[in-house]
């Protein structure tokens, strides 16, 4: 009895201290953008918490000085070719990895997992060094080319699990009635990977959006993205007001919030991580 009592208090302390922690780190986080949003609509900073006198201009001066309409575009258009080509490679490569076993099959997944686990830099500046040699720095090309490489293996990593709940004896019954490798997979198995596919592409998106280090050693004066150009935004904290700064940090924030949201409506982490399980 004294044992069950004693492990119950630990387990208590356990939850308390985690749930503390957790709730810290979030007020934290929650009071960083506070202070942000705030900043940004702040017509002149002051020496108290709240601002004096609100204003929008800085979100207009961030509009005009950053071309917002052509940091956005040129965003979206290298985050939706990337997450296409990583979709068009990853679809065969999933189902290779999921129903075939060859020798290597570990090394080949191991190799995929790799540029997720470690630092993005090791291999960022060799591969810059590269996209400069191809003459495609400051090209959507280069940006494109850059982001493909962490984006196509975690696609790979994230369809895999789809692919293997798919029972075999569904693909082998439609072979069965006559129908052959493209119908079985326009008909039978593109419908069941329809969550897999918006999973791998939503997950791609954000992660390509996010992404810095990759982009800002190949961006230019004509491929900044928006992170890239908020970076170089920082770097002029002398020239610019900050509270412009913070207007277009405010704009980057909701970009990544909708895409998370979009991401969180078509992908459950916890299904996910069941499927993994499995």
């Amino acid at each position: 009895m004294s044992a069950e009592i004693s492990a119950r208090r630990r387990l208590t302390v356990t939850g308390a201290v985690t749930w503390t922690g957790l709730w810290t780190f979030i007020g934290g986080l929650l009071v960083a953008v506070l202070v942000v949003v705030l900043a940004s609509f702040t017509q002149q900073l002051s020496s108290g918490w709240l601002p004096g006198e609100l204003t929008t201009r800085w979100y207009s001066g961030a509009w005009s000085y950053f071309d917002l309409p052509t940091l956005l575009t040129t965003t979206l258009i290298v985050a939706v070719t990337v997450v296409a080509l990583s979709l068009l490679v990853a679809i065969p490569t999933a189902f290779a990895l999921s129903r075939l076993d060859f020798p290597g099959k570990r090394l080949v997944l191991l190799l995929f997992l790799v540029p997720q686990v470690i630092p993005t830099m090791s291999y960022a500046v060799p591969l810059a060094t590269l996209v400069y040699q191809l003459r495609l720095n400051d090209t959507i090309a280069g940006l494109v080319l850059v982001n493909l490489v962490p984006a196509l293996p975690f696609a790979v990593l994230v369809l895999i699990p789809f692919v293997d709940q798919i029972d075999p004896r569904v693909e082998d019954a439609a072979r069965v009635f006559g129908a052959g490798m493209r119908q079985v997979f326009l008909r039978v198995l593109a419908p069941l990977m329809v969550p897999g596919l918006l999973a791998a592409g939503v997950l791609v998106l954000v992660r390509v959006v996010g992404q810095f280090e990759l982009t800002f050693l190949v961006a230019g004066p004509n491929s900044q993205t928006i992170v890239v150009a908020l970076f170089g935004a920082s770097l002029q904290a002398g020239q610019l007001p900050s509270q412009q700064i913070d207007a277009m940090a405010v704009v980057y924030m909701l970009t990544t919030l909708v895409l998370l949201m979009i991401a969180l409506r078509f992908v459950d982490p916890t299904s996910v991580a069941a499927r993994n399980r499995r």
